[in-house]
């Protein structure tokens, strides 16, 4: 059966990477979280002294971005792949709040966004994939056959992030949570390079008020559809 390229694109904290590993698993894809890498790159930055408090030392970063090697380790025990960041598992620690505050800035850079979509293209070209982002269906793969665009509430996104973030364990408010997610929202859209945006043939879904798993079989059912379509 032909294989397609699955687009997931949207806001922070919409779901995106759980409906992407879901549909992958059902489908048998390759799942790619490209947000996963752009927090990497963030973390290197951080790590560096590169960032801080959302300033960034643009020239030094941009300088050193060949010395960032990223790659996706399947991990048989999760049954996902995990982020590794120049050998080093940093799944856990991309995923914390002081990354989420200063990724969107590193992300505005035009080279990182370079440098990061042309491996993203190089993992997609045989298609058989579900990727999720900022810019998927519109930048990295503007011919996919299935596209996606998740919204929700501003609200409803941020106290799935307040839980999430608990449950690791972290201190956390949630004002700084709707916070973080409403600055966030507002730089992704209004970046000069690659900004969010729905993509053309894109499917809007809010899933503000509806479960994952109703979620998860809406968009299947989307993607049987184009499958059985392209076959």
């Amino acid at each position: 059966m032909k294989k397609i390229t699955i687009a997931i694109d949207g806001f922070s904290s919409t779901g995106k990477s759980t409906l992407a590993k879901q549909l992958a698993k059902k489908l048998h894809y390759i799942y790619v979280d490209t947000g996963a890498m752009y927090r990497a790159v963030t973390l290197f930055a951080m790590r560096a002294g590169f960032v801080e408090d959302g300033k960034i030392d643009k020239k030094p970063l941009i300088q050193s971005l060949e010395e960032i090697d990223l790659r996706f380790v399947f991990s048989t025990n999760l049954g996902f792949a995990e982020m590794f960041l120049n050998s080093e598992n940093v799944e856990k620690e991309i995923r914390t709040m002081s990354v989420s505050r200063n990724v969107s800035q590193v992300s505005e850079l035009a080279e990182v966004r370079k440098k990061l979509v042309a491996m993203q293209q190089t993992m997609g070209a045989d298609k058989g994939i579900v990727m999720d982002g900022r810019d998927i269906g519109s930048v990295v793969f503007p011919d996919a056959e299935l596209k996606i665009f998740m919204t929700a509430s501003p609200e409803k996104r941020a106290v799935r992030r307040y839980k999430e973030l608990l449950d690791r364990g972290e201190d956390v408010k949630y004002s700084d949570i709707l916070e973080n997610v409403q600055k966030r929202d507002y730089i992704d859209s209004h970046r000069a390079i690659s900004p969010l945006v729905k993509a053309e043939g894109a499917i809007d879904f809010d899933n503000s008020d509806v479960s994952m798993d109703d979620q998860f079989q809406r968009i299947y059912e989307h993607a049987r559809r184009i499958i059985q379509k392209e076959a």
